[in-house]
């Protein structure tokens, strides 16, 4: 008798697997094609700060629309060639397709490819819709729901993933404490802005990782025919002239006639799709590289090189016929962040000095104008999707989504080959993290593309992530970094504490030495970006990772630290050596918000001495004990090891003796708080990266420091 519980679960396993195992027998995929295209001129397109129409056509927009189906039900994916959708009108597409086609609405999922030059179907900054598309629009995606349905046929089913990182970087740079700009609303407060990278001298470097990632989902028949491939990239736009499907088309296009130039007779011609990856950061310019360098790609060319790129993973693509189809959708409830008394005042008295003109003119016209819809709206209601098609997971956000968000979803999900398509089921703009929401820029500023409340983007994330788990019926993946070699040699050493700064957000730095003990990020950090030397501390041409401080610290408690101790670290200075009088604080040992007469401190010398070089002092006196002998460039990685034995003080880079000197080295009892990227009273903090930090109960002798320079 004890056993027939357990044998009851072992048969419902069973019988949950053979189901699958059917549905997934009965996989079947059909695409199809819908010119968008309005039959009339002039129209509105959107995509810029302010309303402009054009009369011609460059190319032809679409909707490319993908059916799936097992034994179970139907799904569909659809994306148009579109700056962005309203949630409400794709409500209505959704409602109407399920009483002609029977698949249910929440099993439909629509995107935006996110061209500037596509006809408006949605209002935003200071464009309004074109009035006679958006019904148009309805009944073409109708069409392509319906006629991707038609075209259902056994399949199979594959996925694939090429590195593009050569043609996208990061749009959104840091700019430095002292180059801060002035918002719509008359406040210097823009910290960080899309394309600040443009000079150089004024950033100190990008807010986040980007995604060189080029994923494909490829669909044949069982012969081999190729019935569509569904490509996702982060890249925000190119930019083309005149109505124009932007790089998404001419990809699409480009796909098409590479792998389906031999249509079969009586089947349906062949896909290809690029759908928009998580981009609201990205562009295609790497600003590092002197403007007089960057390629000069047409826009057909750049969309060949990525073909290139998805055909060379396309060709390895290992094909499963026994796919099963499986969705899931969340609708959250969110607030905008509507103006407070004095800005709704302002805006009113702008927006009345327009009289009868509806459209703005001008940046602050059409900040006023926003603030008002906002004020109206109040709060909304937005669309978050997982879709399983066997090991494939696809995920949504209806939001320009930054890079970091689709890589923190991609590492959490369940499923290792996984895309996140971004605008799907909606349109409610940039969600940047939280904590980048203070350094301002026009991705911040309160308007229809920049609403949704501060937490929008952690819970659309947390969202995607347990849906992409209710459809696999598995638990997130941790997403810890790799240990290689420089991780191991650093681990062998037994550090105290060791924390990799490899987090998605903060507040927690976690102690990967074992030994429990957590820092603390505090505010101002930007996660995630590209950490110091990949090829030795991971494995398997994994990434490191560290974080970028924005005049933000980490701050640990180490006890029992004494007078004999010693501190490892990699640093990346983002600041002009000539910029202030101390370039930036790296390593502080004393007691917060203030400068004690017994601390440790490690910097970089600015205009005020030492420009350049590694600097250290001890106490409060502001006069500097010792400095290096060689300066340290920008933007670059550094290996620092600091070495308290006693009154002894040596100072290493990059595992050469740098600075060697004495220092009292009397520490009152308690004397615990260690800060790292800026100094205890937070004096020229640190502006730039910071990773694989270190801290040990000992002095490392001169052989452990040659340990941990691992070639």
């Amino acid at each position: 008798m004890p056993r027939l519980p357990l044998l009851g679960f072992v048969i419902g396993i069973v019988v949950c697997l053979l189901a699958a195992s059917a549905a997934g027998a009965d996989f079947r995929a059909g695409a199809a094609v819908i010119d968008v295209s309005p039959n009339w001129t002039p129209i509105i397109t959107n995509g810029g700060m302010l309303s402009r129409s054009v009369n011609a056509i460059k190319t032809r927009v679409h909707a490319r629309a993908i059916a799936l189906a097992d034994s179970s039900g139907q799904a569909v994916i659809i994306v148009v060639d579109s700056c962005m959708m309203d949630r409400k009108f794709l409500d209505e597409v959704k409602a109407l397709a399920t009483q002609r086609t029977g698949i249910p609405a929440d099993r439909i999922l629509i995107s935006a490819t996110h061209t500037h030059t596509a006809p408006a179907s949605m209002g935003a900054l200071g464009t309004d819709p074109d009035a006679a598309y958006p019904p148009f629009l309805r009944e073409k995606l109708l069409a392509a729901i319906a006629a991707a349905q038609t075209n259902l046929e056994p399949a199979q089913i594959g996925f694939a993933r090429g590195n593009a990182a050569e043609f996208t970087g990061l749009r959104q740079w840091i700019r430095r404490p002292d180059k801060l700009q002035e918002d719509p609303f008359g406040n210097k407060s823009i910290r960080a802005n899309m394309h600040a990278g443009n000079v150089l001298a004024d950033v100190t470097g990008e807010a986040g990782p980007e995604d060189p990632e080029l994923s494909l989902i490829s669909i044949q028949a069982r012969d081999g025919r190729p019935i569509a491939v569904l490509a996702n990239y982060s890249m925000h736009y190119f930019s083309d002239a005149e109505m124009s499907a932007d790089y998404f088309g001419v990809f699409s296009e480009e796909l098409k006639n590479r792998l389906g130039s031999k249509p079969v007779a009586g089947k349906p011609p062949f896909v290809g799709i690029m759908s928009h990856g998580c981009s609201g950061d990205i562009h295609r310019r790497d600003y590092r590289v002197p403007k007089n360098e960057w390629p000069q790609h047409t826009i057909e060319q750049y969309s060949a090189a990525l073909v290139d790129i998805a055909l060379k993973a396309h060709a390895g693509i290992r094909y499963r016929l026994d796919a099963d189809v499986a969705m899931a959708e969340q609708r959250l409830p969110m607030k905008y962040r509507v103006p407070d008394r004095q800005r709704l005042e302002w805006a009113q008295r702008v927006v009345a000095a327009m009289g009868e003109r509806r459209l703005p003119k001008d940046r602050t016209e059409v900040y006023a104008r926003e603030q008002i819809i906002l004020h109206e709206r109040q709060e909304t209601e937005i669309v978050v999707q997982a879709l399983r098609v066997g090991d494939i997971g696809i995920a949504t956000t209806p939001t320009e989504t930054y890079a970091i968000t689709g890589l923190r979803i991609k590492a959490a999900s369940p499923l290792a080959q996984t895309m996140v398509i971004e605008l799907a089921n909606g349109g409610d703009g940039y969600v940047p993290p939280p904590e980048m929401y203070a350094w301002g820029g026009y991705n911040t500023w309160a308007a229809r593309t920049a609403g949704l409340q501060v937490d929008a983007e952690p819970r659309i994330a947390e969202s995607a992530i347990t849906l992409l788990e209710k459809v696999t019926g598995q638990p997130r993946r941790n997403a810890a970094r790799s240990v290689g070699p420089a991780a191991a040699a650093l681990l062998a050493l037994k550090p105290a504490g060791w924390w990799r700064l490899d987090e998605f957000t903060g507040p927690h730095a976690v102690d990967a030495s074992g030994n429990n003990r957590d820092a603390v990020y505090e505010r101002d950090v930007a996660y995630y970006l590209e950490g110091a030397r990949s090829d030795v501390f991971c494995r398997d041409g994994e990434t490191n990772r560290s974080v970028h401080l924005v005049g933000g610290r980490i701050r640990a408690r180490m006890a029992g630290l004494g007078d004999r101790y010693s501190v490892s670290l990699w640093l990346y200075n983002g600041m002009p050596n000539d910029a202030r009088d101390v370039s930036g604080w790296f390593f502080s040992r004393d007691r917060d918000h203030a400068l004690g007469a017994f601390g440790d401190h490690l910097g970089i010398g600015g205009t005020a001495g030492s420009t350049g070089r590694i600097i250290f002092q001890h106490g409060n006196s502001n006069r500097i004990v010792a400095a290096g002998k060689t300066e340290v460039p920008r933007w670059q990685w550094q290996h620092v090891v600091f070495v308290r034995d006693g009154q002894n003080v040596r100072v290493y880079l990059n595992g050469a003796l740098e600075i060697e000197t004495q220092a009292s080295a009397v520490f009152p009892s308690g004397f615990e708080q260690c800060f790292f990227g800026g100094r205890s009273d937070l004096a020229a903090t640190w502006e730039g990266r910071i990773d694989e930090i270190a801290m040990f109960t000992r002095p490392l002798s001169p052989a452990d420091v040659s340990k941990l320079q691992v070639k």
